[in-house]
């Protein structure tokens, strides 16, 4: 019964580091450019490899 309390415990501690993590991210602006991924994948970019070639 004591590691189940323990695993609770430990689960949900887990889960408030994800939890300030993810509130950390917002306040910081990480999720404020939702414009650039969509067109990501439009821009050509050169990379190392193409260099090689």
């Amino acid at each position: 019964m004591e590691v189940i309390i323990a695993l609770v415990i430990l689960a949900i501690l887990v889960a408030g580091g994800f939890l300030v993590a993810f509130f950390w991210a917002t306040n910081d602006g990480q999720f404020e450019d939702t414009f650039s991924p969509s067109v990501r994948i439009l821009i050509e970019n050169e990379t190392k490899q193409d260099k090689k070639h």
